[in-house]
């Protein structure tokens, strides 16, 4: 699969695990999950499927600096550097005209940089079933069957089977829904025709270049703007004017909600898992007997369940007694303490550190 181009997204603002995560050190880079961080388990798994050449890194300029040691097997024009973010579509376009040039017959998936995927193999087997629909015309994504009434997640809405040579299914797509509250998720559990949205994505660049140009015709000008600069200069780099002309927006609802031939690889058995909060962690890291993570280098639990506990500190000896379902996280400049049950809502703490200009500590 010569024509197969994996884009990886790695410029994410970083503030979910906050405030282990922050604007200079996000999601991706942590390496709470072993001794490789986040993109590195990311690029990683892409192998014997892309070749390393095949590979491109979407990032902004300060985290290139960070991420391009962690992978020395790429080369920097590998990365494509967006001068501030803009949302998903304008990077996706963005790695879309590159791609273009390169091949215009290529076909480009979309993946992410701070995913949990275990079952490695099955997700190279939907990654080849993808590229095979692509080919077909299709817009892909892939779609995990829930297991709980997830109200972090957004949500897929499957329809008819689309008949395929994969022993995986193909399902067509009919709405994209986004993160819904308690009560509809149970909705959408019980239905079974709901997935959650894993937000990686497959198709040929021409098409979806088509589909900027149809439905978001205002950004696809500033890409040919930044296409024809390239063409001239031959400098990635050279195109924050123009840039900052975009307005933000998310792929999903700036095309996949309005296009047509949509299909959905729903997987149940991936062990799939966006990290999305402090919660999540008891799914993708082991508990001890009392259900408690403990993340600190030296601790001591006493009549404790079900915590979760991370100390930057490895001189530091961290004691919980007597706690049921917190999450403690302390880092040098910061302690957050807070219900488990709460966890979704760190993202409300970070906002009112932004409000009172305590920027410092994002």
């Amino acid at each position: 699969m010569k024509d197969y181009f994996a884009v990886i997204m790695a410029g994410g603002g970083g503030t979910r695990l906050w405030p282990l995560s922050r604007k200079q050190h996000p999601k991706q880079m942590l390496k709470i999950f072993g001794e490789e961080s986040l993109f590195q388990i990311a690029v990683g798994r892409l192998q014997g499927l892309f070749d390393d050449q095949n590979i491109c890194i979407v990032t902004t300029k300060d985290q290139f600096g960070r991420l391009s040691p962690s992978t020395p097997q790429l080369k920097s024009s590998q990365y494509l550097l967006e001068p501030e973010p803009k949302g998903t579509a304008a990077v996706i376009g963005l790695a879309a005209i590159k791609l273009a040039r390169q091949n215009p017959e290529a076909i480009m998936a979309v993946l992410t940089s701070d995913h949990i995927i275990k079952n490695v193999s099955l997700f190279h087997k939907a990654l080849r079933q993808a590229y095979q629909l692509a080919h077909e015309g299709f817009l892909v994504t892939m779609g995990m069957v829930p297991n709980y009434p997830a109200t972090g997640y957004g949500y897929i809405q499957i329809g008819e089977d689309i008949p395929s040579a994969s022993d995986l299914p193909a399902m067509r797509v009919l709405r994209f829904v986004e993160k819904p509250r308690q009560e509809t998720a149970i909705q959408y559990l019980e239905s079974g025709n709901y997935l959650w949205n894993g937000g990686m994505f497959f198709w040929k660049v021409s098409k979806i270049l088509m589909e900027f140009e149809r439905q978001m015709p205002e950004l696809f000008h500033v890409l040919q703007e930044i296409n024809d600069r390239w063409k001239t200069s031959g400098d990635e780099s050279q195109i924050a004017d123009i840039w900052n002309n975009i307005q933000p927006q998310t792929i999903d609802y700036g095309i996949m909600e309005h296009a047509d031939n949509v299909a959905v690889i729903p997987l149940s058995d991936l062990g799939w898992n966006d990290v999305g909060s402090w919660d999540s962690l008891p799914e993708v890291i082991n508990f001890d007997e009392c259900g408690n993570i403990m993340l600190a280098n030296t601790s001591s639990t006493l009549d404790t369940q079900g915590c979760i506990v991370y100390e930057d500190d490895p001189q530091k000896l961290i004691t919980i007694l007597g706690v049921k379902d917190m999450v403690i996280i302390d880092t040098p400049d910061a302690l957050l303490i807070c219900p488990r049950s709460e966890a979704q809502r760190i993202r409300e703490v970070v906002a009112e550190v932004k409000r009172k200009h305590q920027d410092r500590y994002l």
